[in-house]
């Protein structure tokens, strides 16, 4: 499984949406999507500010997690950012690599 953070901004209509259901509505909504494609809801947290909501999610693939993004983000009444975490162990077996590159001439 890979973890990713989700971060949230709710539309003016998502945020009377979460007025009108309430926290838990919204938490137990995201929990079960992520749940239908086979993720586990790690952690969810509301915030004010420039970010609304904060997640973190285990999914088995990339591509669970991409439908769920494309998904939440088809309602429009947030918008959403996906970013994939690293463990510190697949940083260290990256920073071992040795890749091969040439810069461009400039």
């Amino acid at each position: 499984m890979s973890k990713y953070l989700f971060t949230g901004k709710y539309t003016a209509t998502g945020v009377k949406g979460l007025i009108q259901e309430g926290g838990s509505s919204r938490h137990q909504a995201v929990k079960s999507a992520v749940e239908s494609v086979g993720g586990r809801l790690e952690s969810f947290h509301f915030a004010y500010g420039e970010t609304d909501i904060f997640a973190i999610v285990d999914f088995p693939d990339s591509a669970s997690a991409i439908s769920l993004a494309l998904l939440i983000g088809s309602t429009g009444v947030v918008s959403l950012s996906t970013v994939p975490l690293i463990t510190v162990d697949e940083m260290d077996a990256a920073a071992k690599k040795s890749p091969s590159y040439r810069a461009p001439k400039g």
